[in-house]
């Protein structure tokens, strides 16, 4: 039930506004969940804007509002080119029409690619209830629930879980998280379910996504079969960035790409308003889940054009024109909204630093074989997929896709291994992060193995028929795709499939490092003990910040990051022992409605250090202890209980330490 609930909330959405523009096959079936996130992203500032709650009916009615009026205008624009220009009814696509044999054979490929990418997941993270361990996942958690409990998704109005409350400048793309929130707690989806299964249907966009772009740009039938299949394949993404973070919008953004592209190839020959209208509110939805992702698509728009330009790709100016203007103008008015908040930390972006990682030599030899931020290369796809470049290049198919793979790839190779003013500010919309990069290089890779096993498996083809002279060609080409497949499959061990759920498994320990079972425990206890408005004090380091996303509880510390000691939250932190000898503590406890404070055993990090305000409670006079187990303790603190009647007002500068 919760798999088919999560389910539902990414495509379904998405599938009724594409359907309402007249999208229709592999196309709309990858563009569904980036239509969703886009009709999300757009919701949030208009619904906020006239203060309607942010509740799965109201956005359900939005949804249809939205679908209603673009089935209208598709069927007014369609019936007034059909009357302006009859002639364009009758000019056939390029593609020629697949049989029903060639999307079997398109969907069993994406059928293994989901296979394997499921496995993957699954076996990675042990249980969809395993909490997942990395830095940044507690924010994610924390976010789904403050817009599911306060019925609004705005970026100024969750500043308090950053520890920055009532700073109406404050922003984070919360798409992502806005649409988790719709569905969190229905049907008893609890938060790791929730959180993990959203990761795994990103996982699931991927194989449909490449699909769908193969098949729009005109690749073989076995070149899309084996990019789809091979696509979950790559450790860089999405594996890496799902245990690194985790990044869950950002690796959203990056699987949805594959869909925007497909929707590209609309713009070529259009037909209606499905191109514009689909690719603006898709740029809404990658904006919303990462500002970044912009100029990710700009990359590719732009060398698609160059291939335009240069005849690689065909297209009817006469007839793309007022589509071309229409999407630049959809785009903006769709975009800007999503990207104008993002100035506000747009310094704090650009100005992060990663020192590099390995020689110019060394990075050139990741990007080559697909392997970026990888000790050991992929070679069983890597060496396929180099090879694949070629072959793309010699046969002039998605040379824009190529022309990606040097840019991105050569991006990725300079941020790793050199250190200028000009890598930094071209990677500073990626917090100057290679790994970042690194999962914007395997798209290339799927691709170009697709047009390896394309182009291998007929000379494997050839071979058989010289041999056996009677044998169906096309049966000769699948046997040779077969043979080649799992070849490949068997050397790279399944997929790689023991690799890359290792590779997750990092953090998604069963039993810490950052949160145990025991913590969740203790966590649990205080959500039945707290009473509404009640604050706890809590120690950034240990995981604890987890405690509102899991049980409902608020804590003083809301981030890893902690807060700052000039608020009181982060002056507690330092002096909260010191409650007998320093009456601002009292005050301050009271401020934050605190009355209990939790000590964790875990630590986010190795290096971690305690805070000093929450060490040797248990010999402090005026702490009791009145929960305890082996991972955690709870103290309740004498004089507190009275606190939420004595406290601040609940949202007040004071209350919150500012």
């Amino acid at each position: 039930m919760n798999v088919l609930l999560v389910l539902l909330a990414f495509w379904l959405p998405g599938l009724v506004f594409g359907a309402a523009i007249r999208l229709r096959g592999w196309t709309l079936a990858a563009a569904a969940p980036l239509l969703t996130f886009g009709l999300v992203a757009i919701g949030i500032p208009i619904l906020g804007r006239f203060g309607i709650r942010w509740t799965l009916p109201n956005v359900g009615l939005w949804v249809l509002l939205l679908s209603v009026v673009g089935f209208a205008l598709s069927f007014l624009v369609l019936r007034f080119t059909a009357k302006r220009h009859p002639g364009w009814d009758e000019d056939e696509e390029d593609t020629p029409k697949r049989s029903p044999r060639d999307h079997l054979l398109i969907g069993a490929g994406v059928v293994v690619g989901l296979g394997v990418g499921a496995v993957t997941f699954l076996r990675g993270s042990h249980s969809l209830e395993n909490v997942q361990q990395g830095w940044d996942a507690p924010f994610h958690g924390n976010l789904v629930r403050w817009i599911a409990e306060h019925g609004d998704a705005r970026a100024s109005t969750v500043g308090t879980i950053a520890n920055l409350p009532n700073q109406t400048d404050y922003f984070y793309p919360d798409t992502y998280h806005a649409l988790l929130a719709l569905i969190f707690g229905k049907g008893g989806l609890t938060m790791m379910p929730t959180l993990n299964l959203a990761a795994l249907m990103v996982v699931l966009t991927v194989p449909v996504g490449v699909a769908a772009m193969c098949r729009a740009w005109r690749m073989p039938v076995l070149a899309t079969a084996a990019a789809a299949a091979v696509s979950t394949w790559f450790t860089a993404f999405p594996y890496d960035s799902l245990w690194r973070g985790p990044l869950w919008p950002y690796v959203a953004g990056v699987a949805l790409v594959p869909a925007m592209l497909a929707l590209a190839h609309l713009l070529l020959k259009p037909r209606g308003i499905a191109g514009p209208v689909a690719i603006g509110v898709g740029v809404a939805g990658l904006a919303g889940l990462h500002t970044s992702l912009i100029f990710v698509i700009l990359v590719y728009f732009l060398l698609i054009l160059l291939a335009v330009l240069f005849r690689f790709e065909k297209i009817s100016w006469r007839r793309s024109a007022v589509s071309l203007v229409a999407t630049i103008v959809l785009a903006v008015v769709f975009g800007v909204p999503q990207v104008l908040p993002a100035l506000y930390n747009a310094g704090g972006v650009t100005s992060a630093f990663w020192a590099s990682e390995t020689s110019v030599s060394g990075a050139l030899g990741q990007t080559i074989t697909f392997s970026p931020m990888a000790s050991f290369p992929q070679w069983w796809i890597g060496i396929p997929a180099i090879i694949g470049v070629f072959f793309l290049v010699k046969h002039r198919r998605m040379l824009w896709m190529v022309g990606a793979y040097v840019v991105l790839g050569g991006l990725f190779a300079a941020t790793i291994s050199l250190e200028t003013p000009l890598i930094h500010t071209l990677t500073g919309v990626f917090y100057n992060d290679h790994w970042r990069i690194g999962a914007l290089v395997p798209l290339a890779g799927a691709v170009a193995f697709g047009e390896f096993v394309h182009t291998a498996s007929g000379k494997v083809a050839e071979k058989l028929g010289e041999r056996k002279p009677d044998l169906n060609p096309y049966t000769a080409v699948i046997a040779g795709a077969l043979v080649v497949g799992l070849v490949l499959a068997v050397l790279s061990r399944g997929g790689y499939i023991g690799r890359n759920s290792a590779r997750l498994a990092m953090n998604y320990g069963a039993d810490g490092p950052s949160v145990s079972k025991g913590e969740e425990e203790a966590y649990a206890w205080l959500g039945e003990h707290v009473v509404p408005g009640e604050r706890v004090m809590n120690d950034k380091a240990d995981g604890s910040v987890w405690m509102y996303a899991l049980s409902g509880v608020q804590p003083v510390e809301w981030t890893n990051y902690g807060a700052e000691f000039t608020t009181k939250a982060g002056w507690l932190s330092v002096f909260l022992n010191d409650l007998n000898r320093e009456p601002r503590v009292r005050e301050a406890l009271t401020d934050l409605k605190v009355r209990y404070v939790l000590v964790g055993k875990g630590k986010v990090a190795p290096n971690a250090q305690s805070a000093v305000g929450l060490q040797r409670l248990d010999i402090t006079p005026g702490f009791k202890r009145v929960y305890h187990n082996p991972d955690a303790s709870v103290y309740e603190i004498e004089g507190q209980q009275g606190v939420v009647a004595a406290g601040a007002t609940t949202g007040s500068d004071t209350a919150h330490g500012q």
